[in-house]
C-alpha cells in the first residue's frame, strides 16, 4: 500500500518533496504534503497560509486547517489522529493518505469542486455541525452572562443603595400603584380588542370558504379565459385569504408573546409586591436594614462556601482514594516489573560473566598454546640439530656441543640462526639474539673453565692432586681496598627497635566480606582499619576544609627513616605540584575566580596546608579533570595516614593494594627496600669475582616486609554476583515496603551499590588479572599469605580471622623479643672480640717467622683445603725446574707448635693504614685486571668452541666429497654397449663357427682387458686424491690454531698473575711506607705457533712466534715401538701426520714448562727482592733515628736503584741480628717494646705477602698443568678423527676397486655364456662404476611382429542360417513387404527361387536346399495369418533357432528395462537404449581363444543375434531406427501351447503375470525352458512319438489343476484397454492389399466389432479400460483364446527332417525336377 501511495503522490501528484516508504511518516508529519495534495485537486484555498517547518506551532497551524477539509470529504479526523501523525506513529499517515486517497478518487470519477461537495453533504452532518456552532456560541454566552451576573452581584454587594426618607417611599408607593393599574387596564383593552379581531376572523374565512365551494364549477368552466376579470378578482381574494392567514398566524405570535410577557410582568410584581411586603414587615431602619442585607449575604456566602467545601473535600477524598489506589497498583506492577527487569539483569550479568570467563579461558589456552607451540619449536630444532650433526659426526655427538644445545634450549634461546626476510629493525633484533646465545655460551664456558668442571674437569693424571684453594689473602686485600674506595652507608634503620604492632591487609574479590570482617576484628581488638576510599575522602574534605598544619615545614617532615629513599621522590613529584593547585582550580570552567594577588601567591596558601591536605588537593584536581588518583599519590595518601598512627598500635588496610605496583610503590615507602637492594646489588657487582674473602660473604637477610601478614578471602565469581544480586533484591523489597520512609538517608548508598552492581565484571576482571603478581609478590620472599574460604557464614568467618590475628599478634611479639635477644647477643661478643684482639701474643723470635715463612711457601694452604697439596701440585719434574729459585732447608721441629699459617681461620690479618690514593688506584686497576682475564678467557673459549664446529663440518665435507669423488662417472658402459652391439651383428650362420667363437672370446678378453685398465686408473686417482687431501695443510693449520688458542689461555694465566703480584707489591709496599718500585722487566709473554713460513724480524713482534718443522715422508724413520694412533698396516702418509703431532705435542710442553718456569722465577725474584731489602734495612733504621731526613732521602735513592739478580742462597738466623745489636746502645726499653712491635709488625706482613703470592703461584701452576693437559686431549682426539677419516677413504677406495673388478668378471661370465650357447643378447648390459645387470627394460633389437589372427566367420551347423544369411533375407522381404505382411503364393515363390537358385549365392545352408515345392508349401501353410498372408518376420525368427526361449518373467523384466530407458514414453527406443539394456540372454559367452594365433575366434552368434532382432524389428525408415519394443516382445511370447502364448502375450501387454482362469484339455508345454536347444524339437519328439498312455494324461492333468489351484483371490486386477487387446490379437487384420507398391495399404482388424461388443456387455459403454480377470470370464474372450493360433511357435524343423530322410532314401533331386515342379 505504501508502494501504492508513493507512486500516486511522486508520479501523478509530483509533491514538491520526493516520498519512499521508509520516510513516508516523517514526510507528513507536519501537514504540509496534506495540504499540497488537497491544494493540487481545488479544495484547500488557504493553502498560502501553510508552513513547512517542524515546529510545533507551524504543526499545529497546518492540521487545523486541514481538520474541516477531512471532514468535507469524510476522512475520519480528531485530535488523536492528528497526535499520531505528527508524532510519527508507524501506519498513522499511511492510514490517512489511503483514506483520502480513496476520497480523492471518488471526487475526482464524479468532477465536483468543494462547494457541491459541501451542498451534497447529509443534512444530518449540516444539521449537526450547525448545532455545534449554536452550541458553542450558547456556551459563549453563557459565560458572557455569569461574568454580568457576577459583576451584578459584586456590585450589589459593594454598593448598597441608601434608604430614601417615608414620605418619597409612599409617594413612589402610590404612584407605583396608579401605574400598575393602568398598565392593567391597557392590557385588559387589548385582550378584548384582539379577541375581537379574532373573531372578524373566524367569520371571514368561513364565508370565503362557503363561496369557494359555490364558485369551484364555474372555475372549472372558465380557466381558459385568462384576461377576465373574476380572474383577477379571484387572485385578489386569494392575496387577501394568505394575507388573513399570515395575520393570523402573526396574531396568534403576538398573542403568545404577550402572553410570555404577561407572566413575566407578573412575576415581576409578585417579586416587587414581596419586595414591598418586606420592607413594610421590617420596619426597621436604614442601619438595620444595611445590616440585615449584610447579614443575608453573608449567610447565603457561607451557606455557599459550606456546601462547596463540602462537595470539594468529598472530591478529595474521592481522588485521595483513587490515587492511592492507583498508587497502589502502580507500585505493584513496577515492584513485579522490577523483579522480572532485576531476574533478566541477573541472567545477562551471568551471560556476561561467562562470555568474560570463556574469553579468558581462551587467552590462557592461546597463551598456553603460543608457550607449548614455541617449545615443540625448540624440542623440533633440537631433535634437527641433533639428527644434522649425527650425519655429520656418524652419530658420535661430541658431549659439549649437546652441554651448549641443552643450554640454549632451557634458556629459551633459539638453536639455529635466526635470519630474516626484512632489513631493519628485525636484523638488529637477530643480532641481539645471536649476541644473546654467545653470551650465554661464553658465560657457560667460562664457569666450566673456572670451576674446572665439564670440559674442564681434571684428567686422570690430575684427580690425586687438589685444585688450588681460594687466595684469603688477596681476597682480604681486595676487600679492605673496596671498602676504602667505597664507604658504606649509615644503617639507621637497622638500630632501631623493632615494634610489637602488628601489620597486615585483608584482600578479596568484590564483595568477599573484607569490611565486615574488619569491622568484626576492630569491636575485639585495638587495631586502627584503614580503608584507601575513607582516607582519600577525608583528604580532600581536609583540603575543602583548609586545614593547617603546626609544624612549619611539612613537606619536610612528612617522611622519616626508612621511607626517605623512594618517598621523598614521590613527594618531589607529587607535592611540589600541589602548590599551584588553586591556581589550576581556578580556571573558567571550574567556576572559581580569584583575584591576581591570590594567583600570584598560591605557594603561601597551600604550604600552611597540612600534609593530608595538600594530597587532598591533588586528589581532587585529578579527580576534577576526569582522570583516577595515580597508585603514587594513593600510597602518599595512606603512608601519611600511616605517620598518625601510634608506633605500638595495629593496623590493617581493607583492600589495598589492588594492583602489584601499588604494593611495590607500599613496600618502598613504608621499608625502603628497593634503596636497600639496589645497594646490595651495587655493593655485590664490586665484590671481586676471581678471589673471594677469608670469610664467607654474609648473605643478606631477607628484608623486612611491610606487612606481618596479608589474609585473600577467596570466593568464586559466582559467589560475588550472587551477592551483588542479593544486595539488589534487598534493595527492590525495601523499596516496595518502604518507599516513602528514610529516602534521603539510603539515597547514597543505593546509588554506591548500583555503581558496584554497573562495574562488578570489570571489578572481578581487575582483580583476576591482578591477583595472580600480587600473590607471586607476597609468598616470594617470605610467605605472609594466607587464604582464607570466604564462601562460608558471616559469623565462621569473622571467627576465624579473629583467631588468625590473634595468632599473628602472639608471633610477631616471639620474634620481636627473639630479636632483642640476638641484637644483645651481638653486642656482648663484638665487646669480647675487641679485648682479645687487644691481647695478641708476639712472636718469640724472628726466627720462628722465618720457619713460618718457609713453611708457608711449601704448604700454601687455604681455608677450605683439609689435605696439603703436593708441593706445588705438578709433581717432581716441575720442582726440578723450580731449581733457580732455591729455597733453605729447614730441618723438621716435631716439638714445636704447629704456627698459625697466613690466610687460615687463625690468621689475624695485618689492617695497617694505608694511603687514601692507594684505593682509587689499585680498585680500577684489580678491576681492569678481572674484566681483561675474562674476556680474554671467555674469547679463547669461544673460538675453541667454533673451531670443533669447523672440524666436524670440514671432516664430513671431506669425506662427503672423496665418495663424490668415487662415483663419478666412467666410460665403461660406451665400450660395453659398442661390444654388445658387435656381437649382435654377428651372421647367425656363424654362431656355429669355432673360429667366430674364438674370435668373440678373444673380443671379451680385450674388454676385459680395457675394463681392467680403466678401473686401475680410476684408483690411481682415488689414492692420488686421497694423498692430495693428506698432504693438505688444513690439518696442520688447524692443530696451529688450536695450540695458539691454548697458548693464549696460558697467556691470561700468566698475565693474572703478574698483575696480582703487582697489584699485592704495591699494596703491601704502601702499608709498609715504601715507595711502589718500578717494574723495570719486560712483561712475559707465552709464545705462540708461526703457521706460516715468513720469517719475521724480533723488533717487529710483539709476541713471540715458534717456528714449526713439518716432517717430510723422506724424513720419516719408523720408530720400533708401535704408534699410538696409527694402528694396524703402515701408512705412510699417516706416518707423517703421525710424526708432525710429535713434534706439535714438544712444542706444547716446551711452551708450558716455558710459562711455568716464569711465574716461579717471578716469585723467587719477589721472595730476593724481599730478602735484599731486609739486609739493607739495619743501617736504614739508624740513619733514622740520627736523621731522619737524611734516612729518607737514602730510602728513596735505594728505592730507585735496579735491583740486582738474585743468588740462590740460604737465610741466616742473624741476618737480623744488626738490629738487636744497636737496640740496646741508644734505644730506652719504651722505645724497645715499640721497635720490636714494628719489626713484629713487618714480619707479618712479609709473611702474608709472600703466603698470598705462593698461593696465586699454585693455583697458577695448576691452571696451567690442566691447560696442558685439556690441549694434549684435543690435539689427540683432533688428529685421531683426521686419521680415522683418511682410514675410511682408504677403505672405500679398495672396496670400491674389488666391486668393480668382480662386476668386470660377472660380465666376463655372462658374454662367454651366450657366446657357447650361440644366442644374441637382446637386452642391454649395464656396467658403471661397480654395478653390473642385465636390464630387462630396455632391449637392443626390437622383437619379431607377431601374426595377425583372422576375423571370425560363421560356420553353417545343423540347418541354422548364419547371421548373414538371415539379413540376406531380412533386406529382400523388406523389400518386397515393408509392413511384414506378405501372400502365401509370393512367400512360397521367393522361397522355391532362392532354394533352385541358389547356386553361388549361398542363401540357404545345405539342409534348405533339399526341400520341395510341397515341404515350402506346408511352411507358408503353418506361417499362415488368415489364409492369405505370412509374416515374414515371425518366419526369420523362428528361422533364426537355436536361441534362447524367454519365460514368462524374462519378457516381463526385459519390458520394464526398455520403459525405464524410455523416459519419453513413446514406445520405441534406439539402437543405444536397445543395447544398454540387453534381452533376456547377453553375449557374454565363454569363448575358448585358440592357441595357435593364425586360427580365427570363434563366431559369437548370440551377440550378433541380438543386434540382428534389432534390424529385424526396428523401424528403418525412421533415422535413427526405431525399435517398438512391445511389438518386438509380443513376437517372442509365442509358444508351443496355443493357449500359454496366447496368456503370455497379454502379459506382456499389460505389463504383469496374467493368471489362467479356465482349463484347457490341450497339453501345454513347459515355460522354463532356458536352453539354447529349441523346445520345439521337445514338442515335435512329442508328437512323433506314440500317443500317452493314460496315466501320464492323468498326471499332467493332475499337475495342471495344482497350478490353477494355486490362482490368488486377487488376481488379474489389472485393468487392459480396447488398443491394448487389438494389439495382442492382431492377427485379425485383414490386409487387403499386399503388394509392394501399394502404398495405401487398409487394414481392419476382423476381432473388433465383437471385442467392441464385449467391452460394452461388461459395462464399457465408453470402451474404458476394464479388468482382465472379468474380461477372462466372458465366454466370447474365452472362445478368442482358445482358438487363436497366432502365438503358437510354428515347427519348421520337423519338415527340414522329413525332407532329410526323403532326400536320404530317394536320392538327390536335380535341379530341373525343382524347376518343373515349381512350374
Amino acid at each position: 500500500m505504501s508502494e501504492i501511495l508513493c507512486q500516486w503522490l511522486n508520479q501523478e501528484l509530483r509533491v514538491s518533496r520526493t516520498v519512499s516508504p521508509k520516510s513516508f511518516a516523517k514526510a507528513f508529519s507536519n501537514g504540509y504534503l496534506i495540504g499540497e495534495v488537497l491544494f493540487k485537486f481545488e479544495l484547500q484555498s488557504d493553502f498560502a497560509e501553510f508552513s513547512e517547518s517542524r515546529g510545533s506551532t507551524a504543526k499545529l497551524n497546518n492540521f487545523s486547517r486541514l481538520q474541516p477539509t477531512l471532514h468535507l470529504l469524510g476522512v475520519q479526523f480528531d485530535q488523536n489522529v492528528a497526535q499520531s501523525i505528527i508524532t510519527e506513529k508507524p501506519g498513522a499517515a499511511t492510514k490517512l493518505l489511503y483514506q483520502l486517497y480513496i476520497a480523492l478518487q471518488k471526487k475526482k470519477k464524479t468532477g465536483l469542486t468543494g462547494l457541491e461537495i459541501q451542498t451534497m453533504q447529509p443534512q444530518t452532518n449540516l444539521r449537526l455541525q450547525a448545532l455545534k456552532s449554536e452550541a458553542f456560541r450558547e456556551q459563549r454566552l453563557n459565560r458572557r452572562r455569569q461574568n454580568e451576573i457576577m459583576a451584578k452581584i459584586q456590585a450589589a454587594i459593594i454598593q448598597i443603595p441608601k434608604p430614601e426618607s417615608n414620605r418619597t417611599l409612599k409617594a413612589i408607593e402610590a404612584q407605583k400603584l396608579i401605574k400598575k393599574k393602568k398598565e392593567a387596564e391597557d392590557v385588559a383593552n387589548e385582550i378584548k380588542k384582539f379577541e375581537a379581531l379574532i373573531k372578524k376572523d373566524l367569520q371571514a374565512k368561513e364565508s370565503v370558504s362557503k363561496t369557494s365551494l359555490e364558485t369551484t364549477d364555474q372555475t372549472t368552466a372558465e380557466l381558459l379565459n385568462t384576461y377576465s376579470d373574476d380572474d383577477y378578482i379571484k387572485k385578489i381574494q386569494k392575496r387577501l385569504e394568505e394575507d388573513a392567514f399570515a395575520r393570523e398566524q402573526r396574531e396568534k405570535r403576538r398573542r403568545r408573546l404577550l402572553m410570555d410577557q404577561l407572566i413575566a410582568h407578573e412575576a415581576q410584581e409578585e417579586a416587587y409586591r414581596e419586595e414591598q411586603l418586606i420592607h413594610r414587615l421590617m420596619r426597621q431602619s436604614q442601619q438595620e436594614r444595611r445590616i440585615a442585607v449584610q447579614l443575608m449575604h453573608v449567610r447565603h456566602e457561607k451557606e455557599v462556601l459550606w456546601q462547596n467545601r463540602i462537595f470539594r473535600e468529598k472530591q478529595f477524598e474521592e481522588r485521595r482514594l483513587k490515587d492511592f489506589q492507583d498508587a497502589l497498583d502502580r507500585e505493584a506492577a513496577l515492584a513485579k516489573q522490577a523483579k522480572i527487569d532485576f531476574a533478566e539483569q541477573t541472567l545477562r550479568e551471568k551471560e556476561i560473566h561467562e562470555k568474560i570467563s570463556v574469553e579468558r579461558a581462551q587467552e590462557r589456552y592461546e597463551k598456553h598454546y603460543g608457550i607449548c607451540s614455541e617449545i615443540l619449536d625448540q624440542i623440533l630444532d633440537l631433535c634437527t640439530k641433533v639428527a644434522d650433526y649425527r650425519l655429520l659426526t656418524n652419530n658420535l655427538i661430541p658431549h659439549k656441543m649437546m652441554h651448549d644445545w641443552k643450554e640454549l634450549f632451557f634458556s629459551g634461546n633459539p638453536i639455529y640462526e635466526q635470519t630474516s626476510l626484512t632489513h631493519g629493525q628485525t636484523e638488529s633484533t637477530d643480532e641481539r639474539a645471536e649476541l644473546k646465545k654467545r653470551n650465554l655460551l661464553d658465560n657457560n664456558d667460562y664457569e666450566e673453565y673456572k670451576n674446572m668442571v665439564g670440559e674442564w674437569a681434571l684428567p686422570e693424571d690430575m684427580v690425586n692432586s687438589s685444585p688450588p684453594s681460594n687466595n684469603n689473602i688477596l681476597g682480604h686485600v681486595l676487600l679492605r681496598l673496596i671498602e676504602k674506595s667505597v664507604p658504606s652507608e649509615d644503617n639507621s634503620a637497622d638500630t632501631e627497635l623493632p615494634s610489637f604492632a602488628v601489620k597486615g591487609c585483608i584482600l578479596g574479590k568484590t564483595l568477599s566480606g573484607k569490611t565486615t570482617v574488619l569491622k568484626s576484628l576492630q569491636n575485639e581488638f585495638p587495631i586502627r582499619v584503614l580503608s584507601i576510599d575513607t582516607l582519600v575522602h577525608e583528604a580532600i574534605q581536609a583540603f575543602t576544609n583548609g586545614e593547617k598544619d603546626s609544624k612549619t615545614s611539612p613537606t619536610r617532615e612528612y617522611v622519616k627513616g626508612d621511607s626517605i629513599g623512594e618517598t621523598s621522590k614521590y613527594q618531589d613529584t607529587t607535592m611540589v605540584p600541589v602548590s599551584s593547585v588553586p591556581g589550576e582550580a581556578t580556571t573558567p570552567k571550574e567556576g572559581v575566580k580569584m583575584n591576581e594577588s591570590e594567583q600570584s601567591r598560591p605557594s603561601d596558601s597551600i604550604l600552611s596546608l597540612s600534609v593530608r591536605a595538600q594530597l587532598g588537593a591533588k586528589s581532587e584536581l585529578m579527580l576534577r579533570r576526569g582522570k583516577s588518583i595515580p597508585d603514587v599519590l594513593l600510597v602518599n595518601i595512606l603512608v601519611n595516614a600511616i605517620k598518625e598512627i601510634p608506633v605500638d598500635q595495629s593496623w590493617v588496610l581493607d583492600g589495598f593494594p589492588i594492583t602489584l605496583n601499588q604494593a611495590k610503590l607500599l613496600e618502598e615507602a613504608l621499608t625502603g627496600y628497593k634503596r636497600k637492594s639496589l645497594q646490595l646489588l651495587k655493593k655485590k657487582a664490586q665484590m671481586p669475582t676471581l678471589a673471594l674473602g677469608p670469610t664467607t660473604s654474609q648473605e643478606v637477610s631477607v628484608l623486612p616486609s611491610a606487612f606481618d601478614f596479608v589474609i585473600l578471602l577467596d570466593i568464586s565469581d559466582n559467589s560475588s554476583l550472587a551477592r551483588i544480586n542479593d544486595i539488589t533484591a534487598k534493595e527492590i523489597s525495601h523499596e516496595i515496603s518502604h518507599e516513602n520512609v528514610g529516602r534521603s538517608g539510603t539515597s547514597q548508598d543505593k546509588s554506591e551499590n548500583r555503581n558496584l552492581r554497573d562495574h562488578i565484571q570489570h571489578r572481578i576482571v581487575g582483580f583476576l588479572d591482578n591477583w595472580p603478581l600480587l600473590e607471586e609478590w607476597f609468598t616470594e620472599p617470605k610467605n605472609i599469605l594466607t587464604k582464607i574460604n570466604a564462601e562460608i557464614d558471616e559469623g565462621l568467618l569473622c571467627q576465624k580471622v579473629k583467631e588468625f590475628f590473634a595468632t599473628e599478634a602472639v608471633n610477631k611479639k616471639i620474634k620481636v623479643e627473639k630479636k632483642l635477644e640476638e641484637k644483645e647477643t651481638e653486642k656482648k661478643a663484638a665487646a669480647s672480640l675487641a679485648e682479645s684482639h687487644t691481647m695478641t701474643p708476639p712472636l718469640s723470635t724472628e726466627a720462628e717467622k722465618d720457619k713460618e715463612l718457609h713453611l708457608a711457601k711449601t704448604s700454601g694452604k687455604g681455608k677450605t683445603q683439609s689435605v696439603s697439596p703436593k708441593g706445588k701440585a705438578q709433581g717432581g719434574k716441575i720442582s726440578v725446574k723450580k731449581s733457580p729459585v732455591g729455597s733453605p732447608d729447614v730441618s723438621p721441629m716435631p716439638t714445636a707448635p704447629q704456627p698459625v699459617k697466613p690466610g687460615s681461620e687463625e690468621w689475624v690479618y695485618v689492617n695497617e693504614p694505608i694511603p687514601e690514593e692507594l684505593p682509587s688506584f689499585l680498585v680500577p686497576y684489580w678491576e681492569l685486571i678481572e674484566k681483561s682475564y675474562i674476556n680474554h678467557i671467555k674469547t679463547v673459549l669461544r673460538h675453541l668452541r667454533e673451531s670443533q664446529h669447523n672440524v666436524l663440518s670440514y671432516l664430513y665435507e671431506t669425506r662427503t666429497s672423496f665418495q663424490e669423488f668415487l662415483r663419478r662417472p666412467d666410460h665403461k658402459q660406451d665400450f660395453v654397449s659398442q661390444w654388445q652391439a658387435d656381437f649382435n651383428s654377428v651372421p647367425e650362420d656363424l654362431w656355429e663357427d669355432e673360429e667366430t667363437k674364438a674370435e668373440l672370446h678373444q673380443r671379451v678378453n680385450d674388454l676385459r682387458d680395457r675394463l681392467w685398465d680403466i678401473c686401475e686408473a680410476r684408483k690411481e686417482e682415488a689414492e692420488q686424491e686421497r694423498l692430495d687431501i693428506i698432504n693438505e695443510s688444513w690439518l696442520q693449520d688447524s692443530i696451529g690454531i688450536t695450540m695458539n688458542h691454548f697458548f693464549s689461555l696460558m697467556q691470561a694465566e700468566v698475565n693474572r698473575f703478574q698483575d696480582t703480584k703487582r697489584l699485592l707489591q704495591d699494596y703491601y709496599r704502601a702499608m709498609e711506607s715504601k715507595i711502589p718500585l718500578e717494574d723495570s722487566k719486560k712483561f712475559t709473554r707465552v709464545p705462540l705457533v708461526q703457521l706460516d713460513g715468513k720469517e719475521i724480524s724480533e723488533n717487529q713482534l710483539r709476541i713471540p712466534l715458534v717456528p714449526r718443522i713439518s716432517n717430510s715422508p723422506e724424513n720419516i724413520t719408523i720408530k720400533p715401538k708401535s704408534a699410538t694412533l696409527l694402528k694396524g698396516r703402515s701408512d705412510p702418509p699417516l706416518e707423517v701426520l703421525e710424526a708432525n703431532f710429535e713434534v706439535d705435542e714438544k712444542i706444547l710442553l716446551d711452551t708450558w714448562q716455558q710459562a711455568s718456569l716464569a711465574i716461579s722465577h717471578m716469585v723467587a725474584a719477589e721472595v730476593h727482592q724481599r730478602l735484599t731489602e731486609e739486609e739493607k734495612e739495619p743501617p736504614q733504621l739508624d740513619s733514622k733515628e740520627k736523621s731522619p731526613q737524611s734516612g729518607a732521602n737514602k730510602k728513596a735513592k735505594k728505592e730507585k736503584e735496579p735491583p740486582k739478580k738474585k743468588k740462590t742462597e740460604k737465610k741466616g738466623k742473624g741476618k737480623s741480628s744488626p738490629v738487636a745489636e744497636v737496640s740496646p746502645v741508644t734505644i730506652t726499653p719504651e722505645e724497645m717494646a715499640e721497635m720490636e712491635k714494628r719489626n713484629e709488625l713487618k714480619l707479618r706482613i712479609k709473611e702474608e705477602h709472600l703466603a698470598a703470592l705462593q698461593t696465586e703461584e699454585q693455583a697458577t701452576q695448576f691452571r696451567l698443568e690442566l691447560i696442558k693437559s685439556k690441549a694434549m686431549s684435543v690435539l689427540e682426539d683432533l688428529v685421531t678423527k683426521v686419521i680415522d677419516v683418511y682410514r675410511f677413504m682408504d677403505k672405500w677406495l679398495g672396496k670400491r676397486y674389488l666391486n668393480e673388478m668382480a662386476s668386470i668378471q660377472k660380465l666376463t661370465e655372462v658374454a662367454r655364456y651366450h657366446i657357447e650357447t650361440a644366442t644374441k643378447i637382446q637386452n642391454e648390459i649395464y656396467l658403471s662404476q661397480e654395478d653390473f645387470y642385465i636390464n630387462g627394460d630396455i632391449k637392443v633389437f626390437p622383437d619379431p611382429p607377431a601374426p595377425t589372427r583372422p576375423p571370425p566367420i560363421e560356420k553353417e551347423e545343423n540347418g541354422t542360417l548364419t547371421i548373414e544369411q538371415l539379413d540376406n533375407l531380412r533386406d529382400q522381404f523388406l523389400d518386397m513387404a515393408p509392413k511384414g505382411i506378405i501372400g502365401n503364393k509370393a512367400f512360397t515363390d521367393i522361397l522355391l527361387d532362392l532354394v533352385t537358385l541358389n547356386l553361388g549365392t549361398n542363401n540357404f545352408p545345405s539342409s534348405w536346399m533339399h526341400l520341395t515345392q510341397p515341404d515350402l508349401q506346408e511352411i507358408t501353410s503353418i506361417l499362415t495369418v488368415n489364409t492369405e498372408f505370412v509374416d515374414w518376420r515371425k518366419f526369420l525368427m523362428v528361422a533364426a533357432m537355436p536361441w534362447p526361449i524367454p519365460l514368462e518373467e524374462e519378457l516381463l523384466e526385459t519390458l520394464q528395462k526398455f520403459k525405464a530407458l524410455d523416459e519419453a514414453q513413446t514406445g520405441t527406443i534406439t539402437f543405444e537404449q536397445y543395447k544398454q539394456a540387453g534381452l533376456w540372454f547377453s553375449g557374454d559367452e565363454d569363448i575358448k581363444i585358440p592357441e595357435n594365433p593364425l586360427e580365427p575366434l570363434p563366431f559369437n552368434r548370440q551377440e550378433h543375434l541380438i543386434e540382428f532382432f534389432f534390424r529385424l524389428f526396428a523401424d528403418c525408415e525412421k533415422d535413427p531406427p526405431q525399435l517398438d519394443y512391445t511389438q518386438m516382445l509380443l513376437y517372442f511370447a509365442c509358444h508351443p501351447d496355443t493357449l500359454e502364448g496366447v496368456y503370455r502375450a497379454l502379459s506382456v501387454a499389460v505389463g504383469t503375470h496374467i493368471f489362467r482362469q479356465i482349463e484347457t484339455p490341450m497339453l501345454t508345454a513347459e515355460k522354463t525352458s532356458t536352453c539354447s536347444v529349441s523346445p520345439i524339437e521337445e514338442f515335435t519328439e512329442v508328437e512323433e512319438s506314440s500317443t500317452k498312455d493314460e496315466r501320464e494324461l492323468k498326471e499332467e492333468k493332475d499337475e495342471r489343476d495344482q497350478k490353477e489351484e494355486e490362482i490368488p483371490e486377487n488376481a488379474n486386477t489389472e485393468k487392459i484397454s480396447m488398443e491394448t487387446l487389438l494389439k495382442v490379437f492382431g492377427g485379425g487384420n485383414e490386409v487387403l492389399d499386399a503388394n509392394r507398391f501399394a502404398s495405401y495399404l487398409k487394414s481392419e482388424n476382423i476381432y473388433a466389432e465383437n471385442l467392441i461388443k464385449t467391452f460394452q456387455d461388461l459395462g464399457a459403454k465408453n470402451l474404458e479400460p476394464i479388468e482382465v480377470n472379468i474380461l477372462l470370464k466372458h465366454p466370447y474372450i474365452q472362445d478368442l483364446i482358445a482358438n487363436y493360433v497366432d502365438y503358437k511357435f510354428p515347427d519348421i524343423k520337423m519338415i527340414l527332417q522329413r525332407s532329410e530322410h526323403a532326400q536320404g532314401s530317394d536320392g538327390e533331386r536335380s535341379p530341373s525336377r525343382l524347376t518343373d515342379e515349381k512350374k
